[in-house]
């Protein structure tokens, strides 16, 4: 096997361990939380149905290489409840050396287009980073909805905690955006979440 092949197939062998980083969010059986993995592919198919919704005019295929790979640093780095504020502070650096390991894993051309990728993600400068930014923030919000808010409840996360954190939905998508304030609102209504 010549060098390149072999360092792809263990790049994508690697890429297996995200099924076994598990979020927060419950899938909609509410019988676990969902795995890296899934939410990827959840988004992916957030950017294929919503894309026409989002604030500017995007790349879908661009988005959906953006939400493909902007967890996978979490293999090293493990997910971060998004309203643990103290954990988020070690965040930026556990994922950057997760993403030097990582992303090193494949040929070098390969390595810097993934890499710039994820780097693009987190900075949310371009269209396409601020749609896949709020499909992302979206996705656990319609989920906890489902679930009739089981890890706000659980986390003792409020109405006023949730609204702040998403608000950057409306960055990629004022329409998403505003449908997530109803979600929100109807969750209160509820008793899903705390007002």
């Amino acid at each position: 096997m010549d060098d390149r092949l072999r360092r792809q197939l263990e790049f994508l062998i690697e890429l297996d361990k995200a099924k076994s980083v598990y979020r927060r969010s419950y899938v909609t059986a509410e019988a676990r939380n969902e795995n890296d993995a899934e939410h990827m592919w959840h988004l992916a198919m957030f950017v294929l149905v919503l894309a026409e919704h989002a604030a500017e005019p995007v790349d879908v295929l661009h988005a959906l290489k953006l939400v493909l790979v902007h967890d996978i640093v979490e293999i090293d780095a493990g997910d971060v409840f998004v309203y643990d504020e103290a954990a988020a502070e070690q965040k930026a650096e556990l994922e950057q050396a997760a993403a030097d390991r990582i992303y090193a894993l494949l040929p070098d051309d390969q390595r810097d287009e993934l890499r710039a990728l994820w780097e693009e993600f987190e900075a949310k400068e371009t269209p396409e980073a601020r749609f896949a930014g709020s499909v992302d923030r979206l996705a656990p919000l319609l989920l906890n909805h489902a679930t009739k808010g089981r890890s706000w409840r659980e986390h003792g996360i409020t109405s006023d905690r949730v609204r702040d954190l998403n608000r950057r939905i409306d960055a990629g998508s004022p329409l998403l955006w505003a449908a997530a304030q109803e979600a929100i609102d109807d969750a209160v209504a509820k008793g899903y979440l705390e007002p």
